[in-house]
């Protein structure tokens, strides 16, 4: 269901019913959208009900706009203590969607520790794996025994995000091993922290990794948290699993936006004025590719004119190239978001994705060519028609998997409006050659 189905069904038949106990007897997910279903006066009724710990579990469940909206209309006081009881990333995330007099008001109520932790975080670039970690690890020194690091994980747990991992550092706070709560639960009693980790081969990333690359780091290795550290390898914090969720689920919203020219950033939120800025200047672009496309169209007017048919036809070409390349789009996209760039291994897929292409494009032009017999008698027109498909649709296939490499090559988003530039060679070599072989074949 809609979101804007859900508000009006909750605004409608459940806002008088509704109950502060209800929304608190829910899981934070389901209660961020039971709160996001009301309208504002309502959302903040019930957030002033709620326990401060619920209320900050829920609200960091909400969508980033509605999560903003709502805590700018709270009074500042109980906006602060909510930010308190926030997990520091996602206390970050949501100041950092504020005006900065909005921040800067939230942050001066906040406690002192509580203030220069997240002023810390919000110094990091969000796009790398320092703007996205979370500071709440359980931190051992490295001397500790299994069983007094057990006791002092008991002490501090309450205080922590999910403790997936022990972190053990040296008398300098250098990060020197990992240690997993199954493993200490199994370690002899009396063993040294530092005899766990003696032959372990330590996973880190630094603090201005791109966390693509970090979500991709997680991934390969199977991890549940991936500590984040700084260049004297001492340890910031922690990325964990449910972080790489949501850097998957932003990048393949933000690439889909991307591929046809639309503001990775944008929402059905974003003022109107924010859209059209992100989407006029590659109109702009498309308008003057499409023109491409028309002179092509107009080099031919005498071919066109001569044989009435081809005008119709000429579409077909461009069309299925543009499918196939838009395939291979896909496929080519899907791939540099999912694994580290390797150029031999991409180029190889590019070639991958031409012998696709030739199969693809042969049954096709005979397929076509045995539809125009039929239907019109004509064999030239039939062969010209599979030609110009073979030719357009191998230029598709190439083209829609070489503009996502071409553009990470020249350090540019692989989907940056990849879509617009894939149309506009489809359609200009499509046009060109299939009315080129029709003035040399038929007239």
């Amino acid at each position: 269901m809609s979101v804007e189905k859900k508000r009006v069904r909750v605004q409608e038949e459940n806002s008088d019913a509704l109950t502060a106990a209800e929304i608190e007897a829910q899981h934070p997910a389901d209660a961020a959208d039971t709160i996001e279903g009301l309208d504002m006066t309502d959302q903040v009724k019930f957030i002033k009900q709620l326990p401060v710990k619920d209320a900050a579990d829920s609200i960091a469940e909400m969508d980033s706009p509605d999560q903003q909206a709502l805590i700018v209309n709270l009074n500042k006081g109980l906006a602060a203590r909510i930010l308190e009881q926030m997990a520091p990333d996602d206390a970050t995330d949501l100041l950092e969607g504020l005006e900065e007099e909005q921040r800067r008001a939230l942050l001066s109520m906040v406690t002192a520790e509580d203030r220069a932790e997240l002023k810390t975080l919000l110094t990091f670039d969000p796009d790398t794996a320092g703007g996205v970690m979370n500071t709440e690890a359980v931190i051992l020194d490295q001397d500790l025994n299994a069983d007094d690091a057990v006791a002092k994980i008991r002490e501090e747990v309450e205080d922590k995000e999910i403790p997936y991992y022990a972190y053990l550092t040296d008398k300098k706070d250098r990060l020197v091993g990992v240690v997993s709560l199954r493993d200490l639960l199994l370690a002899k009693r009396g063993v040294i922290l530092k005899e766990l980790v003696k032959t372990q081969s330590l996973i880190t990333v630094g603090y201005n990794i791109d966390k693509e690359e970090v979500a991709h780091l997680i991934a390969h290795y199977n991890l549940l948290a991936l500590p984040v550290v700084d260049f004297g390898n001492r340890l910031l914090g922690v990325v964990t699993v449910d972080d790489v969720i949501d850097i998957i689920h932003e990048e393949a919203s933000e690439d889909m936006q991307t591929m046809v020219g639309a503001g990775a950033d944008e929402t059905t939120e974003s003022p109107v004025v924010f859209s059209v800025k992100k989407r006029f200047p590659w109109l702009v672009i498309n308008v003057v590719n499409s023109a491409l496309a028309a002179y092509v169209i107009h080099l031919f007017d005498a071919t066109i004119g001569a044989m009435a048919i081809l005008a119709a036809l000429m579409h077909v070409v461009s069309n299925q190239a543009g499918n196939t390349g838009q395939q291979a789009l896909a496929v080519m996209i899907r791939q540099l978001a999912m694994e580290k760039f390797d150029r031999k291994k991409a180029w190889f897929a590019v070639f991958r994705e031409l012998k696709i292409g030739v199969v693809n494009s042969v049954l096709i032009s005979l397929l076509v060519f045995v539809f125009i017999v039929l239907f019109t008698g004509d064999y030239m027109l039939g062969a010209c028609m599979g030609a110009a498909l073979i030719i357009d649709m191998l230029v598709g296939a190439l083209s829609g998997a070489s503009i996502p490499l071409i553009l990470k090559e020249i350090g540019r988003d692989p989907a940056q409006a990849s879509s617009i530039f894939l149309t506009t060679i489809t359609d200009a070599i499509g046009f060109w050659c299939f009315l080129g072989l029709a003035g040399v074949m038929l007239l």
